[in-house]
């Protein structure tokens, strides 16, 4: 009967919990550190104390948000918020946030990750024009025009957004769909 214990299949569904809460925090860990950089105090920092805020809704442990704020002080990390416009299939549009320290390698693995479902990325200002700008403070990306699109098309760009997201520097995609 292997395959059937209790603890086997509860080990191996904590094991992808835990996966997605590690993506998950060391993401929001690197948001706190990039916001910390400006000023370290969130009193006089809006994009920090909504990092803040944002870690404890999901319940990432007090110390960790203070070691980030204190490394982000301490240590010159170069950490970079980019955003990267690219086409998916059937050219729906989609801006894609991220927080890197490698603006380079993070660019080649979303090109790869895109190329494989027929995406591309964009010249710059080439998707943006599609979308609201977010307002100061604000990080969401509202599309202008929603493209109607087939079942197929929406079902390929779930599992791009999906792959993206699991990327470790990605930090929101945002399509016009």
């Amino acid at each position: 009967m292997s395959g059937h214990s209790k603890w086997s299949q509860i080990k191996h569904k904590k094991g992808l919990a835990d996966i997605k809460k590690g993506q998950l925090f060391s993401k929001l860990i690197q948001t706190i550190s990039l916001a910390a950089k400006k000023n370290p105090n969130p009193d006089f920092n809006p994009q920090l104390r909504s990092a803040i805020e944002k870690a404890k809704t999901n319940k990432l442990p007090s110390e960790t948000i203070e070691r980030a704020i204190k490394r982000a002080s301490e240590i010159k990390e170069d950490l970079e918020e980019l955003i990267i416009e690219a086409y998916g299939p059937s050219g729906v549009a989609l801006i894609i946030e991220v927080i890197t320290d490698n603006k380079n390698r993070t660019i080649t693995e979303i090109k790869n990750i895109l190329s494989r479902v027929d995406g591309r990325i964009a010249e710059p200002g080439g998707v943006c024009w599609a979308f609201n700008t977010p307002a100061a403070g604000g990080s969401k990306w509202q599309p202008k025009f929603k493209q109607e699109t087939s079942n197929e098309i929406k079902e390929k760009i779930q599992k791009i957004i999906q792959e993206l997201k699991n990327h470790n520097d990605v930090q929101e995609v945002f399509t016009n769909i």
